[in-house]
């Protein structure tokens, strides 16, 4: 497995007080507003987050002398950090830059914690140096990027949350954890876990998904401190705890186990849809809990086997509220991605769940097999964006804290393909393999097979909007589906994976082959079949 990356975080402190100084976060790059096609994008613009300043950490090489890391060490007693293989003064400065503070104002600095992230994927994670330190005196002026925040503000705005309001981000959360916000679902479990937002705790596990991911999220909320019934009746469904997507594989049925029996016997369940990385643990959490209620929409469910599910389920369409203790959650019919296909409104925190409209590392891929469709997609994309969210939490990949410039991605995206799709089929391209083959020709052709699903969505889109030349024929174009696209994507593939001298050579070996057969075929036949 790939080695992680490192960040420094830093809670900074003023003298006799507990308030710590925040720095808001810069959201990532956009095209220019004056790009082309970006006049519709400008309203969709997150809200501000704040932050722990925080700065890249490296490693040190092997090879490199140690450096004096200047932090206190404390908290870390089992081995997992060696402080003096990591350059802090490098990282130190840059933190103290984004504050506009020196070295010399700061006192002395302690490690306050060390957070390991789960096995999100694609990548090898980041893991999270938190130290703690305070101000020699309080700056009478600071940078307009920063402000001083208490602990009980930051657990209000992470608790109170209103659409379009400041947000907190996951290492204020981190460093300064409150008890009441916690769900702390999984704490004597031996599962990887990340919390953030607040009761939501996200555990990926290994899955049969789709390359570059290994895991399945899922998803745990639980009642808050241990509370024992719903405090409301007027809610569609109710529980002690509830788990989205229990779709890990059986190497791991036994850690999901030992996680369903830890929690309270009222479970609900909730399937975003069917595929086998989303549902391939419903038999496990079943067995441990004969009692729990599961929650899909009928299209769902017409598609998970008896071996899955065995008993009843209560159908969802979207709009129905959760209560789990004292959280409330808000289903949202999410079609695109199949035509069953939900979302999950975290009311507390603001937190979508997005099932795998988005994913954390490229773009999602439609099932045509199962009523994906590329209007619904964008109907669903432009539905998030209106929800105003303040963080996406996808069933593959980490929480992405810069909601709408996500969506706003997938839509460039989805645009960007269907016009390159469009120039494709102008240029003369009849079938589904030369539209794959010209569309996504920088992506890796082992990709080529799921983005061929896409591509029949857009087409399709394409000509429902009256948008393909008069001479394209569908009837063509669904005709090079199934064998015809495979066949020629598997000589691609092996084109672009072997030397053409062996590919030559293996032709050549195989046509000798061909005809030697055919030869000693012709001379085994009888004299009068020969004539004929």
């Amino acid at each position: 497995m790939a080695t992680p990356s490192y960040r420094l975080a830093a809670a900074v402190t003023a003298p006799s007080t507990s308030e710590f100084l925040v720095v808001r976060q810069l959201p990532p790059p956009s095209p220019p507003s004056t790009a082309p096609g970006e006049e519709e994008y400008r309203r969709y613009v997150d809200s501000d987050l704040y932050d722990l300043p925080s700065a890249p950490l490296r490693r040190l090489a092997a090879d490199e002398e140690p450096v004096p890391p200047g932090v206190a060490v404390g908290g870390v007693e089992d081995g997992r950090l060696d402080l003096s293989r990591f350059d802090f003064p490098a990282a130190l400065d840059q933190i103290l830059n984004q504050l506009g503070l020196t070295s010399a104002m700061c006192g002395e600095w302690r490690l306050l914690k060390y957070a390991e992230e789960p096995e999100f994927g694609p990548d090898a994670g980041v893991n999270t140096v938190l130290i703690v330190g305070s101000l020699e005196s309080k700056p009478e002026v600071l940078q307009d990027s920063c402000k001083w925040m208490s602990k009980e503000g930051a657990w209000k705005l992470l608790s109170g949350v209103k659409p379009g309001g400041t947000r907190i981000g996951p290492y204020v959360y981190i460093a300064f954890p409150k008890p009441e916000l916690s769900s702390n679902c999984i704490a004597a479990s031996a599962l990887a876990s990340q919390e953030y937002p607040p009761g939501l705790t996200l555990v990926p596990m290994k899955s049969r998904t789709l390359s570059p991911f290994r895991t399945t999220n899922l998803v745990v909320v639980q009642a808050n401190g241990g509370a024992c019934g719903s405090k409301r009746s007027d809610f569609f469904a109710c529980g002690d705890a509830l788990l989205i997507d229990p779709g890990c594989c059986s190497q791991v049925h036994t850690e999901l186990a030992d996680l369903v029996n830890s929690l309270p016997k009222k479970l609900v369940v909730l399937v975003t849809h069917h595929h086998n990385d989303h549902i391939d643990g419903l038999s496990v959490v079943q067995r441990c809990n004969p009692d729990a209620v599961l929650l899909t929409h009928q299209n769902t469910m017409k598609r998970i086997g008896k071996g899955n599910w065995s008993s009843g389920y209560t159908a969802v369409t979207g709009g129905e509220n959760i209560c789990i203790g004292d959280q409330e959650l808000q289903v949202v019919f999410a079609p695109g991605h199949t035509d069953g296909h939900m979302g999950v409104l975290h009311v507390n925190t603001n937190a979508l769940i997005v099932g795998d409209h988005c994913v954390g590392h490229g773009s999602a891929t439609l099932d045509s097999r199962a009523g994906g469709n590329m209007k619904d997609y964008f109907q669903t994309t432009y539905k998030f964006l209106d929800m105003s969210p303040h963080v996406l939490v996808p069933m593959h990949g980490r929480v992405n804290l810069w909601p709408k410039h996500m969506l706003c991605g997938y839509l460039r995206n989805r645009r960007a393909r269907e016009a390159s799709m469009l120039q494709s089929i102008e240029n003369g391209a009849q079938t589904l393999f030369d539209i794959v083959s010209r569309t996504y020709c920088d992506v890796d052709r082992k990709l080529w097979i799921p983005a061929s699903f896409n591509v029949r969505l857009h087409v399709e889109h394409l000509n429902s909007q009256h948008k393909l030349p008069k001479y394209f024929s569908m009837e063509k174009f669904q005709s090079s589906y199934g064998i015809h696209f495979f066949c020629r994507w598997a000589v691609a593939y092996a084109l672009s994976r072997t030397s053409p001298a062996i590919l030559a050579g293996s032709a050549l070996a195989g046509g000798l082959v061909v005809a030697y057969a055919l030869g000693r075929n012709a001379g085994n036949q009888p004299q009068d079949s020969a004539r004929r």
